[in-house]
């Protein structure tokens, strides 16, 4: 019996394995909507209230469930509201199949209602993106768009009109069974021979690792075994390597923390494994570099590499390792371990010392969330201070995850990256670290954890202004302008549309509201008024940064602002002394 287009598109759907679709129904959806209804055994619809939190909800949940998952946005509109969400499932090579449903077929350039444009638009942010302007051309353009979701680390999307959704495929297009299997490569033997010779001729060797080492954890620590080198890593790579790992010494760049930078800094060869860290600045420079990725535009792009190695991290270490000579000086890595420990105690200082700031510690409150957690949570971190906070005080055990907009870098990711991080995976604890800002943007998913009775644990960092934005104004001498926002209580808007909902403004409840809030059985908001003044800087602080800061803090004095220069200088002086 022929199938309609929506039917063949959703039997594909289950067939890879997709069991969750997120979006918002709409007419030119239609068909493709009965079709799901159809097989809601087999696949769920998951209804959110803006289609960008469903794009961000349906890239967590591939992520933490390992199953691809899919996203719906209706024709012109609907569907634009997806962008945002994709760049960013794209950018964490989130394995998603996005269905932008488009006007009627026979009005396509017409300038008819909700036109738009959408393979244009959404060329930027996918692996493959093509419309389906005929029944025939079925079901390969929807292979193409899956295989390419899922073999290559991304989106893959179909533009889909509605008409054409619910017409009947007579003649199907070179069917097959969508191709699931990524293969595993390795570098050639002489490739291998190279890195050996680099290896053989360093003597202080540091390694690097982000996302390309998440299958690859225990090949990495048997590197650094052989090798005596200490491990940094990358903010993906944080819920990989710094567990359980003695050679480990935290981050670099913006965020960064602990005895990495010093290890980079002081190394003669280093090892970059599976990250694409963006920010060449905190890369070393006159080193020798060895870089190892599956993506071979990756190699080169960010550092002066000596040698480029094509592979998956893990084949290649095991590959490798075999040909290493066992090392015994362990002076450079006891050195960096040393230096690591001294900089982690360093950044402990508010953690319980509640300053002298307007509002509570950030340091404490994140704090407290890692030490309260389960063993195997999963955390969600919104761009801006909530990602130094997450990056600096979640400690990471074993079976944790830490999901954020880690290369695109938006705002208002933390609440649906967790909505779909729980749908994805029920048995976790999924914990939202959100920013004020972030929360608003995107706030009526708040309904969505209601009414769908979600269990996340959203937990708001409330300091009344854009605080990230704000350091970035002082640290070049900027007055910070147009960063300050007034909020509500957010604790009593998330229990007037349904949530458990507490704010904390002393030091003494943070740590009982937590406890309240993962108690609760379901969706659970705590509102902690943070302090606006409290910033963190990055391990590498240039002169002309910290002038900028005093340059700033003068201005405020000269404008009359005592207090705040007065508050800023008091509660960030530690800080900036332990970076120079």
């Amino acid at each position: 019996m022929a199938q309609t287009v929506a039917e063949i598109l959703v039997d594909q759907m289950v067939e890879v394995g997709i069991r969750k679709v997120y979006g918002i129904v709409g007419d030119s959806a239609n068909p493709i909507v009965d079709a799901l209804r159809r097989h809601e055994s087999d696949i769920e619809f998951i209804h959110v209230r803006n289609e960008e939190a469903g794009a961000f909800a349906a890239g967590a949940d591939a992520q933490i469930s390992g199953r691809p998952t899919a996203v719906l946005g209706s024709s012109g509109p609907g569907s634009l509201h997806l962008v945002n969400g994709l760049y960013d499932c794209q950018r964490n090579a989130a394995p998603v199949f996005a269905i932008a449903t488009h006007i009627p077929s026979t009005e396509i350039g017409s300038g008819y209602f909700q036109e738009t444009n959408p393979e244009a638009i959404f060329s930027g942010c996918t692996n493959y993106v093509a419309l389906i302007s005929t029944p025939g051309q079925m079901p390969r353009v929807s292979e193409l768009a899956l295989q390419a979701a899922i073999l290559e680390r991304g989106v893959g999307m179909v533009i889909l009109p509605g008409d054409v959704a619910a017409q009947t495929v007579d003649h199907p297009m070179l069917g097959h069974p969508v191709l699931t299997d990524r293969p595993l490569i390795r570098p050639s033997d002489e490739a291998l021979e190279k890195a050996v010779r680099l290896i053989a001729g360093a003597k202080k060797i540091a390694i690097h690792g982000g996302e390309g080492t998440r299958t690859a954890r225990e090949e990495v620590l048997s590197l650094s075994e052989t090798l005596l080198a200490p491990i940094s890593f990358a903010y993906r790579g944080k819920d990989v390597l710094e567990a359980d790992n003695p050679s480990g010494v935290g981050m670099t760049g913006l965020l960064g923390w602990g005895g990495a930078t010093e290890a980079l800094a002081e190394c003669d060869l280093l090892l970059m494994l599976g990250t694409d860290f963006p920010y060449h600045a905190f890369l070393p420079s006159g080193k020798a570099i060895i870089q190892v990725d599956d993506k071979p535009l990756h190699l080169g792009r960010r550092a002066a590499v000596d040698l480029g190695l094509v592979g998956d991290v893990g084949e290649t270490l095991r590959a490798l390792i075999p040909l290493l000579e066992k090392r015994t000086d362990s002076h450079f890595l006891d050195e960096v371990v040393k230096h690591h420990h001294k900089m982690v105690k360093g950044i402990q200082t508010y953690v319980t010392h509640e300053g002298g700031g307007e509002g509570l510690r950030p340091e404490m409150v994140a704090t407290a969330l890692s030490d309260l957690a389960e063993d195997d949570a999963v955390f969600t971190v919104d761009t801006g201070m909530c990602n130094v906070w997450g990056a600096r005080y979640l400690q990471m055990k074993a079976g944790r995850r830490i999901l954020a907009s880690f290369s695109h870098g938006s705002m208002a990711n933390a609440l649906p990256q967790a909505l779909g991080a729980k749908v994805g995976s029920p048995g976790r604890q999924v914990i939202a670290l959100c920013g004020d800002g972030g929360l608003s943007m995107l706030m009526g998913e708040l309904l969505t954890a209601a009414g769908l009775d979600i269990p996340v644990k959203l937990m708001v960092f409330n300091n009344s202004t854009l605080g990230m934005v704000r350091a970035e104004m002082m640290v070049v001498g900027y007055q910070p302008w147009g960063t300050d926002v007034k909020n509500p209580d957010f604790g009593a808007v998330a229990s007037a549309v349904g949530l458990h909902g507490e704010r904390v403004e002393h030091a003494a409840g943070i740590r009982p509201a937590i406890e309240r809030a993962f108690a609760h059985p379901g969706p659970a908001l705590i509102d902690f008024v943070t302090d606006p003044r409290a910033l963190a800087v990055p391990p590498h602080t240039t002169v002309e940064e910290v002038r900028g800061f005093a340059l700033t803090t003068g201005k405020l004095v000269f404008s009359g602002d005592f207090a705040e220069a007065w508050g800023q200088a008091r509660s960030n002086i530690r800080d900036v002394g332990q970076a120079l």
